[in-house]
Formats: C-alpha cells, structure tokens, sequence
C-alpha cells in the first residue's frame, strides 16, 4: 500500500522497529539520528532530486525522533493538514525503491 500512498502525494515513513502490521503501507527505514528538528527552507532529498520544505507540523520531529516515524506530502502547502505532516511542493512523487537514499538537509547548509 506504500506505492498507493505515493501515487497520491504521500510518504509514510517508520524506522526498522515498526511494528510489522505497519510494514504493508510504510517505507521503512534505516535509522538515522536526528541531527535537528526539521523546519520549513530545509531540503528533502530523494535519490538525486530535491524538494524544499514549505511546512512543519507541530509533532512532526517529535515523532521522528521518538518513533522513526514521519509523514511527508507533496502537497505545496504552507500550513501543515495534521501535525505530524511535513509539506513539501505539489510536484510528481519521485519513486522510491529499495536502496533509495533520504536525507534531510538543514536550509542552511
């Protein structure tokens, strides 16, 4: 179900010790430390394309730190839809496969 969340504009990202239930419609993830909290200007980067991040809801890093887990919609908007959304321009979602390298990168680097 993960490809049927990306084709409507949505990542749903857990770390590697989500629960397998939630494996069927999340990307699962290696574990990376949380170096800063994500703010909007930082940059997400997917493969070798990268997206600027418009919005950050208020749970957001509060999940990923704690649970591995983040929402990432390509959506454009700048005021984010639920809390733990992270927003991201309204363009085609670049596709992700095994091996498909994420980073978060600070707006100011």
């Amino acid at each position: 179900m993960a490809a049927e969340f990306a084709a409507e504009g949505i990542y749903v990202f857990f770390g590697p010790d989500a629960p397998e239930e939630l494996h069927e419609f999340a990307i699962i993830t290696t574990e990376a430390p949380l170096e800063a909290p994500v703010e909007a200007g930082d940059i997400v980067r997917i493969g070798d394309r990268e997206f600027p991040v418009l919005c950050v809801g208020p749970v957001a890093n509060e999940n990923l730190s704690g649970l591995g887990h983040l929402v990432v919609k390509f959506n454009g908007l700048t005021e984010p839809e639920l809390p733990g959304d992270v927003s991201l321009p309204s363009v085609e979602t670049p596709g992700v496969d095994v091996g498909t390298q994420i980073t978060i990168l600070s707006g100011g680097s």
